[in-house]
Parts: structure tokens; sequence; C-alpha cells
């Protein structure tokens, strides 16, 4: 019996999926999979081989679930990925009560819709929209692959369908890095060829008041730099006696920060430029000394440029503002000897050098042998995140080398993206036109195919490379790498394929007025997915 096949049936599952609270990291997002266990076990096809529905643990105790429908003796499997955690609901402000509750919430915004932005309360009038937290994002497509997962049981499709849902998704995808080794054992195990990945991840508007309706073949990259500014430390009446790095990191953000020469367009595709996602000094309590050290990390988006040539225009700002930071203390303590006759400050350099070059100088000094003990040592009594500890070993390492400050490391952080696309493959090239000629002639609606998808994905994993990077380029400035973090390069060229991303119609992903449309979303979508996966399996492609 199939239970999740028409708009109120979807309605109701995405709603049974909102109620649980998965925000990364909480106990929901652990409670959320064994809800969506529970649910496919109803099914009889589950009960006659339930080794084809599992539970798979990440390191940290949360799971990821795998269900496939295998077609007889067929090797063609489409994969359907999805993610089920969300971000936070703190920007709800006095509406957070109701923030898991679609339905609630959605008449609540009825009833103050007088209140809010024009785009938000026409959508409402319409009567087809849906509020609350992973509505759009992505438990919509989450619910649309558990229909595929229901019409594949009924022998729907020509091969298999592989549902593959994680956790983690919104912070260091921890679970899609687990789930690529679940991937290649399930391949061998079940004898499966994978044609291709089919994501459901909402479709996103490239500027107010978009109204096309877009389909992709690729997902955008991301690189998080890291920048950890070593300065002096001196006593606050003795400013010019060291270098505070609060300074130093204020011109490194003037350098980075919307810095227009890391924009990237390729045809209609356009990166946005850099921003900060932390910036802080590293001293843990309020004292009269200055602190020694700060850190801060960038957002880089990225489509087709290579590891080498965006760690160059990184280097490049990085020493404009080594330049900078000189240039202003000499220009202050040359005002300061004017009023202090008998002062005077040596000219001081800022040396910028990449993580890789930090380790070889520590490993000069010291010895392979000790840096690697203390890095051991770090590993086993780590109690941060990926973040922090990243800047904890660039830490260690620069203390081991206290005499080169002040100086600004450039390394690289989990998580990384690259950034993949399907664009110019036949085969996904076929799938978009037939896909977009079924749904001009059913719904007379026009699908726009974008190479790119740009909220970041976890097809990011699974797709073939755009540009034309080694992962080693950038894994040896990974501090994490080989300290309890593997990038998995090995298994992700096993497991490459094409991809592509056909998801619901949504808004305000992350934002309070989040919501989901649901005539497109769960009256036409299911109709055009079906289509899609039965192009992907037509035989001999």
């Amino acid at each position: 019996m199939k239970n999740w096949q028409t708009k109120e049936e979807l309605t109701d599952l995405l709603c049974s999926l909102v109620n649980h609270q998965s925000i990364t990291g909480s106990t929901a997002e652990i409670a959320l999979p064994e809800y969506i266990y529970h649910l496919l076990a109803e099914k009889k096809y589950f009960q006659t081989n339930a080794d084809h529905l599992k539970l798979h643990p990440l390191d940290d105790g949360r799971r990821l679930l795998t269900a496939l429908v295998k077609k007889g003796s067929k090797q063609e499997t489409v994969i359907l990925l999805s993610h089920f955690d969300v971000v936070g609901v703190d920007d709800f402000g006095s509406l957070q009560n109701l923030a898991f509750h679609p339905r609630e919430l959605t008449k609540e915004m009825v009833r103050i819709k007088d209140n809010l932005p024009d785009e938000v309360r026409n959508d409402i009038e319409t009567g087809e929209w849906l509020f609350g937290r992973g509505s759009m994002d992505m438990k919509a497509g989450l619910s649309l692959h558990m229909s595929l997962i229901e019409q594949a049981i009924d022998g729907e499709f020509d091969g298999n369908i592989l549902l593959v849902t994680v956790p983690d998704e919104e912070v260091n995808s921890q679970g899609m890095l687990t789930a690529l080794p679940v991937l290649n054992q399930l391949k061998e195990d079940e004898n499966l060829i994978y044609q291709a990945c089919l994501n459901g991840e909402p479709m996103f508007s490239k500027y107010p008041g978009d109204k096309a309706y877009y389909v992709y073949a690729g997902s955008i990259g991301k690189v998080l730099p890291g920048f950890y500014c070593y300065g002096k430390e001196s006593h606050v009446g003795e400013p010019f006696a060291g270098i505070n790095p609060n300074l130093m990191v204020s011109f490194l953000s003037q350098q980075l920060e919307l810095n227009e020469e890391f924009i990237e367009k390729i045809d209609d595709e356009v990166t946005p430029p850099p921003v900060s996602l932390m910036q802080r000094d590293l001293k843990e309590e309020y004292s009269v000394q200055t602190p020694n050290a700060a850190i801060a990390m960038y957002n880089v988006l990225y489509l087709k440029q290579t590891f080498a040539e965006i760690n160059k225009k990184l280097l490049s700002s990085t020493k404009r503002a080594a330049t900078e930071i000189e240039n202003y203390v000499k220009q202050k303590a040359d005002n300061y000897a004017n009023i202090a006759t008998d002062f005077s400050m040596p000219n001081i350099r800022v040396s910028v050098m990449m993580y890789e070059d930090l380790y070889a100088e520590a490993v000069k000094r010291h010895g392979e042998h000790e840096v690697v003990r203390r890095q051991n040592l770090l590993v086993s009594q780590r109690d941060k995140g990926d973040r922090d500890f990243s800047t904890l070993l660039v830490q260690d390492l620069a203390s081991m080398c206290k005499d080169l400050t002040p100086m600004i490391v450039l390394f690289y952080s989990p998580p990384f993206y690259p950034a993949v696309s399907s664009y110019d493959d036949p085969y996904i090239k076929d799938v978009m036109d037939h896909v977009k000629s079924y749904t001009s002639s059913t719904y007379e609606m026009n699908l726009t195919v974008a190479e790119f998808f740009t909220g970041l994905s976890d097809l990011s994993f699974l797709g073939p490379v755009s540009s034309k990077s080694k992962l080693n380029q950038l894994t040896v400035n990974m501090p994490l790498q080989n300290n309890g973090f593997v990038f998995p390069e090995d298994v992700m060229e096993k497991l490459t394929m094409p991809i592509l991303n056909i998801g619901p119609l949504g808004k305000a992903p992350h934002q309070w007025t989040e919501r989901l449309e649901l005539v497109y979303s769960f009256d036409y979508l299911p109709h055009i997915l079906t289509e899609a996966i039965h192009r992907l399996l037509i035989p001999n492609r």
C-alpha cells in the first residue's frame, strides 16, 4: 500500500518529518533517522528484505539511513540523496515555539501577514505555501524520495533505487563523508552499477523576484581558508614593544572581505565574493597584556578555478595585508617619536607562509619525531570542533618557531566542498532535455537548467570535479588531515558518477520565513522526478 503519493499525503509526511527538531548536533538529529526507518520498515518489501534497510553509525553516535529497492537481477541503480538535519531557530524570535509545527506556524503567519514583507504576504494569500524550519531545506526533498521508494517497491522503475539520507549536511557533511564507504560497500555487496545520483535540494532563486524554475547539473565548491595571525604581546603601556594580532587581522579583513578578485563568472553563474565566518583573538581572559594571536576564516566559493589559482589569490591578498600592517605601524611609530623625543622603534617585517612551510620549518628545528609527538598528544586530548582544533594545531607549530613572529599562516579547515558538474555529460543533458520537454508539455512550465547549485550540497562528494585541481594541493595545507580526519580522496574517485539536482520550490532557506510552495513541489514534481528516473534507467546509455 502506498501512503505518500498525493499532495495531501506528502504534506502530512513532510509535517511529521518537520516535527522532529533535527537541528545539527541535537538529540532529535539522532531520533529522526530512527523514525524514517520505522516508517519504511512497515513496507512489506523491507519486511521481506530486511537487510536492504539499514542505519549506519557515524563515529559520534549519529546515524545515516540507506534503503535499497532492487528490481530482480538488475544492476543499474539511481541514488536518491538527501539530508535530514536543519539549522537552528533562534531567528524565529517569538515564533520559535512554532518553528517545527508547519500547519500551526502557517496559520500564525496568516494571522500576522499584514506585518510581514510584501513578498511573504503575497505568498500567504495564495494559500499554497507551508512555513517551517526544514520545510524547504530539505525535508520536502526527503519526502519526495520516500514517495519514489514506494513507487520502486510497486515495480515502477526498470532498475534499482537507493535512498540515502544523512545528518550533518549543514555543518561538516560528516554524514556524507561516512556514507561514501557505505555506498562503496553496497556497490560491491549487491553488485550495483551507480548510474547517477539525484539530489533533492530545493531550487534557489538567483535574485529577489526571480521567477525561474531551476534544475541543476552540478554543485558549487567551497574552501574555508584560515589565517593564523601571530603577533608579539606587550603591556598596554608599551604598545610599540609588540604588535597586536587584532591589528593584523583587521588589515587582512580589509583585503579579503567582499574582494571582487575572487568572484568567478561562468556563463550566467556568478559566485559571491568572500565573507568572514570567524574573526577573533585567542586570548582566553582579560588582562593588560595584549593578545599574541588571532584567527580569521573566510568562506570562498568557486566554480572551475583550481586550488592553485585560489591559493595564489589568497596569498597575494595576505601579502598585501602584511605590507599595509608594516607601513601602518611604521607611520604610527614615527608619529609617536615626534612626540616622545627619546623613542625609536626598528622596522617590523610580517612574514607570510603556508601551513606546509610552517610544518617544514618546525621539523627543521625540532625534528619530525617531536612535531608528530606533539600533534599526536593534541589529537589524543582533543575536545574542540574542526575549526578550533585546526587553529590549535597551527598555533602549536607556530609556538615552535616563535622567533619568526610577527607572521600570518594560511591554512585550510573542513568543511571543504569540491565544485562538481555533469553539465557537459551527454547522458545528463539528455535527461534534462527530456525533463524540460515533459514539464513544458504537461504543465506548461519552463524549467531552466543551471550548471551549479549554489547552496552547497553533498553532491560535491560524488560528482565529477569541475576543475583540474588535485585534492592534495589542498589537503597538504589542511592541519586536520591525518590528525583525526582524512578527506576520502580514494573512495571519492571510485564512486564518481553523473549527478543532477531536481528539487522542490521554496523560499528563504535558513530564515524565519522559510517556506515551501505546495503545487509545484507536491503536485507536479513527483511526476517530473518519476520521468527523470525512467530516463536515467534507460538501458545501454
